[in-house]
């Protein structure tokens, strides 16, 4: 832990020193260089040194004077007890930094004054008084700037938090959607098996069960994946239609015309379940000879289009009132919460004839 701790402040000492540093050298330069234009006379080295090493207190302070900006930040400045511990931090500093001044220029004598013209107890004071609206003024300054890094650092960590708050919570939300269309399609297979019961079809009844029964194995040993293969979800959805089939019979009849190299995309898990049922249920069941249903992907410009076509009636102008089932409204609401407005689902009579679902969403392996 001590090492974690001497890690993380070693990047702030190096600031806090280059900073001053800076400061330190602009005092010290400007100066010197003025008062050499102007003709003055003075021990120019010794000048510079001292001017240079006189910011030496505040940037040793500074570390001091942080963390009692982070302990007393100017938000809770109206208890007495922060505004007398600041002022004494800045007295305290301020008479360390005039005593070191002084001490300076008694030693180094930057202004070539006779040598005991001045004692180290005047200059001390001399130096702390001249220099107290200045001492005011440096300390009020690092206290801003601390309270503007912290309020930037608690401003970033509220930010990532929030941020995997959201995650969690989409997360949740689709394991919520995804969970609704399980039952629901569980519900209508299970409706399928009993009609075939019910015409005595007992051998394809148990056929179904016998598909649905390894359809949802598969879906549970995948359950935690919000995204797949489009090659694992063309198999999910072809093992529907298998099941739809027993079904059926001749009655229905589909294609899947997809490349091998749009198998790898990721597409939301059980994303094309539900759009096959509603071109079975709203299709091929309202048509007495049954039909077609053909699934087919492309990629352009970065995005991977899936289109489930069948050759069954129109939808009327009113569809989506009488027609949108939870299956299609969960579907928009996934994709909502996986790519927001990142994706574009239609359904829509075709020309030629029949209905398309078109799903397009950006193409990532």
């Amino acid at each position: 832990m001590e090492s974690i701790r001497t890690r993380a402040e070693s990047p702030r000492w190096i600031w806090i020193a280059a900073i001053w540093s800076g400061v330190g050298l602009f005092d010290a330069t400007q100066n010197v260089v003025v008062m050499r234009a102007e003709g003055m006379h003075h021990a120019w080295t010794s000048l510079f040194l001292t001017l240079l090493l006189s910011w030496l207190p505040w940037a040793l302070a500074t570390p001091l004077v942080l963390r009692l900006g982070r302990q007393y930040p100017p938000v809770q400045w109206r208890s007495f007890s922060a505004w007398g511990t600041h002022l004494a931090a800045c007295v305290g500093i301020g008479l360390v930094s005039a005593a070191w001044i002084a001490a300076l220029e008694q030693l180094l004598n930057p202004w070539a004054k006779p040598p005991g013209s001045e004692s180290f107890a005047y200059l001390w004071l001399l130096k702390f008084y001249n220099g107290l609206l200045s001492y005011l003024i440096l300390y009020g300054a690092i206290i801003l700037i601390s309270y503007m890094l912290e309020s930037q650092k608690r401003l970033a960590r509220q930010q990532t938090e929030t941020a995997r708050l959201n995650e969690q919570l989409s997360k949740a939300q689709l394991n919520s959607l995804r969970r609704q269309i399980e039952p629901h399609f569980l519900f209508n297979s299970l409706n399928a098996v009993a009609g075939l019961v019910r015409e005595r079809r007992n051998d394809a009844a148990v056929s179904m069960i016998t598909d649905l029964s390894e359809f949802l194995r598969r879906v549970v040993k995948d359950s935690d994946r919000q995204e797949v293969p489009l090659a694992e979800e063309l198999e999910f959805a072809q093992r529907y239609l298998d099941i739809q089939k027993v079904r059926f019979a001749e009655r229905l009849q589909f294609s899947v015309d997809v490349p091998r190299d749009l198998f790898a995309a990721h597409v939301p898990s059980l994303i094309l379940q539900p759009m096959v049922e509603n071109a079975v249920k709203h299709g091929v069941s309202k048509r007495v000879q049954g039909g077609v249903i053909r699934i087919t992907a492309v990629r352009s410009h970065g995005m991977l289009t899936l289109s489930v076509w069948n050759d069954g009636p129109s939808l009327g102008a009113d569809w989506e009132q009488g027609h949108s089932g939870i299956g299609i409204v969960n579907v928009r609401t996934r994709l909502q919460g996986l790519y927001g407005d990142g994706f574009q689902f239609s359904i829509q009579n075709q020309k030629s004839g029949g209905v398309e679902v078109l799903l397009s969403l950006p193409f990532k392996e």
